[in-house]
């Protein structure tokens, strides 16, 4: 029964997300007050996302460094330039917006993206690699490329950033992962049954606190609301784009172009809410809230572009085998 419910929330993400930021706003003055437990919230969502990972998939990842050293250039070097471009053509002067854009994109890939990668049947030990080693590096890259793209307009405290990156993504993981490396598999298993659907309720109640903290903002729609959420539609699809592209370019594998995609284009954009209302000002955090409403429904939209792509793919490959 926990499976099945799982599955029908992870079909359900595209819309339990929005909802959750819809609900959030609607009755800030009930979740604004329980914000403080959003860490700790977030930590079991780490834990529950990290039963899958695996130190093989490090270590596989490190005999194949091309596919690594693509994917870290475009989480955090390209799209970062990107962001930063884009937010200083349509917002130059407001610095707290265009920080809330590069924040977004500075944070790590999404834990969801495995989901998307394993629907497709794509590379799943390259996108587990991905999500682990972008994990780790998490709380050095991201106060670091906040203090690089933007240290000199905004204060940042890297170390208290650090910090909690630390308690909200590398510890769970670890955890996660020792589990997976040592526990029996019907313990792992069990695990994984409950927290599955447990992390997805979490990540709602994450959604509505973070909404509720900047609910002032999207309460009163207006057209810098309306401009901000047209430009994180669009980072946020190039984003994708941008890791599909580069894939065709390096001519990887159909596989490897999923886990690419998806791991290129996702972001643990809840981690990124967290980060935002945890040490910069309610402004800096729209971006983010507003990129939670569209990075699982471009994950559905992407996937489906995949989809028809792998299957024009094989029924190539069957046109010419049987031209043989």
């Amino acid at each position: 029964m926990l499976q099945t419910i799982n599955r029908r929330m992870e079909k359900a993400l595209p819309f339990i997300v929005p909802a959750s930021v819809v609900i959030g706003v609607l009755f800030a003055p009930v979740f604004a007050g329980y914000s403080s437990f959003v860490p700790w919230i977030f930590a079991i969502i780490t834990f529950a996302g990290s039963l899958r990972l695996s130190f093989s998939a490090l270590k596989q990842a490190l005999f194949h460094p091309i596919p690594m050293i693509t994917v870290l250039f475009l989480l955090h070097v390209f799209m970062p330039l990107w962001a930063l471009g884009i937010g200083n053509l349509f917002f130059r002067g407001d610095h707290l917006t265009v920080l809330g854009l590069l924040l977004a994109v500075v944070i790590p890939t999404g834990v969801t993206s495995f989901i998307w990668v394993a629907i497709l049947r794509g590379n799943l030990a390259f996108a587990l690699a991905v999500i682990l080693i972008d994990t780790f590096l998490s709380p050095f890259l991201v106060p670091g490329s906040l203090l690089v793209f933007a240290g000199n307009r905004v204060e940042i405290d890297a170390w208290k950033m650090m910090s909690g990156l630390f308690f909200m993504i590398i510890l769970p993981s670890l955890l996660g992962m020792i589990v997976n490396q040592w526990a029996k598999k019907e313990t792992k298993a069990s695990l994984e049954a409950v927290l599955s659907p447990v992390s997805k309720i979490a990540l709602a109640l994450v959604v509505m606190m973070n909404s509720a903290v900047v609910s002032p903002y999207l309460s009163h729609p207006n057209r810098t609301l309306f401009s901000i959420g047209f430009v994180v539609l669009l980072i946020a699809s190039s984003g994708y784009f941008f890791s599909w592209m580069a894939a065709k370019l390096l001519k990887f594998s159909q596989t490897d172009a999923i886990a690419l995609t998806f791991t290129g284009g996702m972001r643990n954009i809840s981690a990124g809410a967290v980060l935002a209302a945890a040490y910069f000002p309610p402004k800096v955090s729209i971006p983010v809230v507003l990129g939670m409403l569209f990075q699982q429904v471009l994950a559905s939209l992407y996937g489906k572009f995949l989809g028809r792509m792998g299957h024009k793919l094989s029924a190539d490959r069957t046109y010419m085998a049987g031209a043989k």
